[in-house]
């Protein structure tokens, strides 16, 4: 994007190529957008608490702050990599203020699956430091890592661990899943071999997942009918009938997706 909506960028001065620095620090993939803010989304509006909302910020500053670290580590342009500092200074000082209302606001005990969150993001950070973000091994962890969200603001409101880590496996059945299906989609209408495999497994594996958290009770048995979905949305776009759409259509039919799928689980959680 080339529109300056942070304060400072309409000052900067001219870049090293003559142009002005008014790039916004906002991810480019457009499936990153729906992989953070779905798990959000589910945790905040089915256990929703002050302590969760403030971690909430603070989780969001930190997936807008992903963009400005890159560029101010490695940027050559001067002026582009002064603007991605002070983005990245403010972006950092948010989501320590929102960490810290949330440790003042509930038990720290209860930030417990952080830990796992940490892990994945570790990892895929140490992928994007590689060069290596839009591997597959990169991408499934940085979804994990977003997956396991819902799990610590269910904690931060109350909600036991086994409870808590069934919330969190509704997002992660969706978004992992999700990362292997479509990266396969594409790889397969540009001529590659698809390697639809770990894309299916993953896909039944999450909806027996579901089943079986369902017929235990843990989540409504509207997850289990929404994992069956899709699983059968994987095999449609993996299978001899796939549409022939570009990345940005199945882009936002992912997105779409997602949108209903945490609306129904909303719904259903306060049915």
């Amino acid at each position: 994007m080339s529109t300056a909506i942070l304060p400072f960028s309409a000052g900067c001065p001219p870049t090293a190529s003559g142009g002005r620095v008014t790039t916004v620090f906002l991810p480019k993939e457009h499936g990153s957008w729906s992989l953070a803010l779905e798990p959000l989304a589910l945790g905040l509006l089915i256990t929703p608490s002050w302590a969760g909302g403030a971690l909430g910020g603070a989780l969001l500053a930190g997936f807008f702050a992903r963009r400005p670290l890159k560029a101010a580590l490695h940027a050559t342009d001067s002026a582009r990599r002064n603007v991605a500092r002070w983005t990245l200074a403010m972006f950092s000082l948010l989501g320590g203020i929102g960490l810290a209302e949330a440790v003042v606001l509930a038990p720290w005990i209860a930030l417990w699956p952080l830990l796992p969150a940490a892990l994945f993001g570790g990892i895929f950070l140490y992928c994007e430091a590689q060069g290596e973000s839009r591997a597959a091994g990169a991408e499934v962890a940085g979804s994990a890592a977003c997956g396991c969200m819902p799990a610590v603001l269910a904690t931060l409101a109350g909600w036991t661990a086994p409870a808590a880590l069934a919330l969190a496996s509704l997002a992660l059945a969706r978004s992992v899943p999700a990362v292997l299906t479509v990266r396969s989609f594409l790889r397969l209408r540009k001529g590659g071999a698809p390697r639809r495999g770990w894309a299916l497994f993953a896909a039944g594996l999450a909806a027996l997942a579901l089943g079986a958290l369902a017929l235990a009770g843990r989540v409504p048995w509207l997850a289990a009918g929404l994992g069956g979905m899709l699983l059968l949305r994987s095999l449609w776009l993996l299978g001899a009938r796939c549409p022939a759409w570009p990345a940005r259509v199945v882009g936002m039919f992912e997105a779409a997706a997602g949108l209903l799928y945490v609306g129904a689980l909303v719904a259903a959680y306060h049915a």
